[in-house]
């Protein structure tokens, strides 16, 4: 009897070290955003940033890098190779400027210099297909973020050169296949291009990845559907973000609260539990960030855990940061009434705007537009409620998360710097749409149509359909 107990104790032993083993996640997370030779992009470093920050909260090795030259870029793919070889789940984000040249993807570190088609295939980009197969393989499940899909000025610059033999240089990136236990996403679809977001904020794509993609009990699959709806909800059906997906299990980042796999098809796929609980996730996640001086860090705790623990004190930062001198490019006191910093706001002051759906999505629009980001629903939730709040303790008004006559005139007349305003129209007005001509500046991701993605070039093929959809 004691040798059968010292037998299952052993046994036991070796499968709790298995199960400690199983579950090993690596992740490659860049945003290039300094551009050398064109107009920088603002917010690709901002975008990685949060990114890490996410995978790391839920077990992920994380090889991160910003505003990489093509050498370094190429030294984290071959950190990034090595430690993904045998992982169970090897993710893959990128956020830049990217190229489709002839169907092929590539994309451009900030010190790419593209004037013809060779310095796109041999000197200055960085092939995806090759990139995916050669890190990326031997990993048993493959996920691949890229918020890439810019319309960027080498693409403009190469369509007008003369000397290019009949090149095929698509706005967006092309449409790219997953292989087996792979899945990929685009921000939007092949061909298409994207928004960037409002300066000093994520992208609409990344936003909406941080927010869903690691919560807790949420299958990957169902966290992509989430994310393809708020893309396409924020940017007014103007931005669809489409992908391909061949994984063969149920895939969960942050399992905890999960329902078990069904059946042994699951398991290959379904990485083991997280190393935190809920709790330690999100404790880990506020200490990663609590002294941080840059709002957008701090606001992607508030969308990982908008009813977390540290909610208020995330709050009070932000209107304390946004307050102070990095405001300086705005104009906040001209002409508004002396009586909006003294009179409060409830419910039935802001009713007695009457405030049809349209002027609500108007004022989350400003509000966004201004930092303080919230979805654009047309409906005052408690997430915009929060956010109306810390604008006004930002702008020294009663602090209630209602608006009044008077401070809904002071949010109408607020001026953004010319940086941040494109165009026009207030009954239009788009924060987030900073617009570039495509040979001009190549400074904002535009949307023009869907979403898109792709998966490592060169694995098996046998697709299935889009992760998305098509329309």
């Amino acid at each position: 009897m004691r040798l059968l107990i010292l037998a299952l104790s052993v046994i036991g032993i070796l499968a709790s070290s298995n199960a400690a083993k199983a579950d090993r996640r690596v992740a490659f997370v860049v945003g290039n955003g300094a551009y050398k030779n064109v107009t920088p992009l603002p917010n690709p470093p901002i975008d990685a940033r949060a990114m890490a920050g996410v995978l790391r909260n839920v077990g992920f090795e994380v090889v991160e890098g910003t505003n990489l030259t093509r050498g370094k870029m190429t030294e984290k793919l071959l950190d990034f190779g090595k430690k993904a070889e045998g992982a169970d789940v090897a993710l893959f984000f990128y956020a830049g400027h990217g190229i489709a040249v002839d169907g092929t993807n590539y994309l451009l570190p900030v010190d790419a210099d593209i004037k013809s088609e060779m310095d796109v295939k041999l000197g200055s980009a960085i092939n995806i297909d090759v990139t995916l197969d050669q890190t990326m393989s031997d990993a048993k499940v493959k996920l691949v973020f890229l918020d890439a899909c810019r319309d960027n000025p080498f693409a403009a610059r190469l369509r007008s050169l003369k000397a290019t033999r009949s090149v095929n240089v698509q706005p967006g990136l092309a449409e790219m296949k997953s292989g087996e236990g792979t899945l990929i996403a685009f921000a939007t679809g092949p061909g298409q291009t994207a928004l960037d977001g409002q300066e000093g904020t994520n992208s609409p794509f990344t936003r909406a990845l941080v927010a869903n993609i690691a919560k807790p009990g949420v299958e990957i699959q169902e966290a992509m559907t989430k994310v393809r709806a708020q893309v396409n909800e924020e940017t007014d059906k103007g931005q669809l973000p489409w992908g391909h997906t061949n994984l063969i299990g149920s895939v969960y980042l942050n399992p905890v609260g999960a329902a078990k796999p069904g059946g042994p098809a699951e398991a290959p796929n379904t990485p083991a539990v997280t190393r935190s609980s809920a709790p330690e996730v999100e404790l880990e996640f506020w200490r990663s960030i609590k002294d941080s001086n840059k709002p957008e860090e701090l606001n992607a705790y508030l969308t990982s855990y908008p009813n977390g623990q540290f909610k208020s004190l995330a709050q009070a930062r932000i209107a304390s940061l946004q307050d102070g001198p990095s405001t300086t490019t705005r104009n906040l006191t001209t002409g508004i009434d002396p009586a909006t910093f003294t009179d409060e706001a409830t419910q039935v002051t802001e009713d007695q705007i009457g405030l049809d759906k349209g002027q609500r999505r108007d004022v989350q629009r400003r509000l966004t537009g201004l930092g303080f980001d919230t979805s654009v629903t047309g409906k005052f939730d408690e997430q915009t409620r929060a956010v109306i709040t810390r604008w006004q303790a930002a702008r020294g008004y009663p602090s209630t998360g209602f608006l009044n006559k008077l401070q809904h005139k002071a949010l109408l007349g607020e001026i953004v710097a010319a940086t941040q305003t494109s165009s026009g129209d207030d009954s239009d007005y788009r924060p987030s749409g900073r617009h570039h001509a495509g040979g001009g500046g190549g400074g904002g991701r535009h949307y023009r149509g869907d979403g898109g993605g792709g998966g490592p070039g060169g694995l098996l093929g046998g697709m299935m359909g889009g992760l998305f959809g098509r329309r």
